[in-house]
């Protein structure tokens, strides 16, 4: 006996590919389908509509079918409200419970559709003040904020998730940003675009959020970003002990993990000259600290301060020292990077493949994200753990991070 149900599909679902991934992911999963509505938009600005009548061998097939084109933008067609359970301890989820993607989420509760407040990958999400007057409200919660008696979605019922599409035009300063990763284009001119989509996102009021790796310093490109901090380009930073470090020991000491980054030389007890830095930093009590008593007077980290740009600086089990301002317990870690990654309508990835994935898993599918590093694979892995926004270029940090500064400062 054949399982079926109707899904739908619509927007501008044969242009990004919908269409197709539905069709493909119900075959692969061992299914079959027929179309039962098809309107086409025949328009930049008309949108197409799909039903499709979705068949399996058995409820347990199709359920996983089901599951799979729902991740993709796909929903049924007589939608119900969403089932909801208790969790039954701190940290704990129901069986069955609803894995976000990071893509917008609505819920159905009480034959309306909800919003999901602070969407991102891998949350339950949790419904309250269902009996309010003012109505409920549904949001995520990562495992470790979850408390017993949340009410947690379930299932698949009731859900309705709006993959972004892409755009029929390439026009405007985000035009560019449709094309996943490449080492073959043009970087110059890949680079300046990258400025206008900064540019744009900044005359309209959003926040620009830097994710940095201690390889930008290393490669010569610090003063440059100090220049974009400084200048109002950069409005959160968020970066590992290592970076913190590398930009102030090249304030006191004019080297990079031991290296002059001017002359490539390796002085005499250089590489101790981490560690030294890491001794004065503790000493003064923190990076702020160190800025205001003039110990020290240039970078990333002193623009910070001085022009109130805030920074995460999250740890990790092979930080040395640490200094005093890095966030050493990864959870309190995850929820800092977190609040900057909900506020952000535009990420700059810059070579750094750990703090970038940590980043990627708290954005929504709706954020702007640019990833670049020399290693194509750093871009690759941020795209398959479902950052599927982001615009990935391969190119040397540091010549991509002065080219980038030289277009915006010569622009303004």
């Amino acid at each position: 006996m054949t399982a079926a149900r109707e899904v739908e599909l619509e927007g501008h679902i044969i242009d990004s590919g919908m269409m197709g991934a539905a069709m493909g992911i119900i075959m692969d999963l061992g299914g079959s389908f027929d179309v039962e509505e098809f309107r086409i938009g025949r328009h930049e600005n008309e949108e197409s509509y799909a039903r499709l009548l979705v068949e399996a061998e058995d409820e347990e097939t199709l359920q996983s079918i089901v599951h799979e084109l729902h991740q993709n933008g796909a929903n049924p067609s007589d939608p119900k409200d969403a089932t909801l359970q208790q969790a039954p301890k701190d940290k704990v989820v129901p069986y069955g419970f609803y894995s976000t993607t990071n893509h917008p989420t609505e819920v159905r509760i009480d034959g309306e559709w909800i919003a999901v407040d602070d969407i991102e990958m891998d949350c339950a999400v949790i419904v309250e003040g269902v009996d309010d007057e003012d109505g409920p409200r549904a949001y995520t919660e990562v495992l470790s904020g979850v408390e017993e008696g949340d009410l947690i979605v379930t299932g698949e019922t009731g859900i309705r998730v709006s993959p972004p599409e892409r755009p029929r035009d390439r026009e405007g300063a985000f035009g560019f940003m449709q094309g996943g990763v490449s080492s073959e284009r043009p970087s110059e001119s890949t680079i300046r675009q990258v400025g206008d989509a900064i540019s744009e996102t900044k005359r309209e009021g959003g926040d620009v959020l830097a994710v940095c790796g201690p390889a930008l310093i290393h490669s010569g490109a610090r003063e440059d970003l100090a220049r974009l901090v400084r200048e109002g380009f950069i409005d959160m930073l968020s970066i590992g002990n290592g970076f913190a470090v590398h930009d102030l020991e090249r304030d006191l000491y004019g080297t990079s993990l031991g290296m002059d980054t001017e002359s490539l030389d390796h002085p005499r007890k250089g590489h101790k000259h981490h560690i030294y830095t890491i001794s004065e930093i503790i000493r003064e009590g923190g990076i702020e600290a160190a800025v205001e008593s003039g110990t020290v007077e240039s970078g990333v980290m002193y623009e910070c301060v001085e022009n109130d740009v805030p920074f995460v600086v999250a740890g990790s089990i092979r930080d040395d020292g640490p200094l005093p301002d890095t966030i050493t317990d990864s959870i309190e870690a995850q929820e800092a990077i977190r609040e900057q990654a909900h506020e952000a309508d535009l990420v700059l990835m810059l070579s750094t493949l750990l703090h970038s994935v940590a980043v990627g898993n708290c954005l929504p599918s709706t954020t702007r994200t640019v990833c670049v590093d020399i290693n194509p694979a750093t871009v690759t892995q941020l795209l398959d753990r479902g950052s599927d926004q982001a615009v990935g270029m391969v190119t040397d940090i540091g010549t991509f991070v002065p080219i980038l500064a030289d277009h915006l400062l010569d622009e303004g």
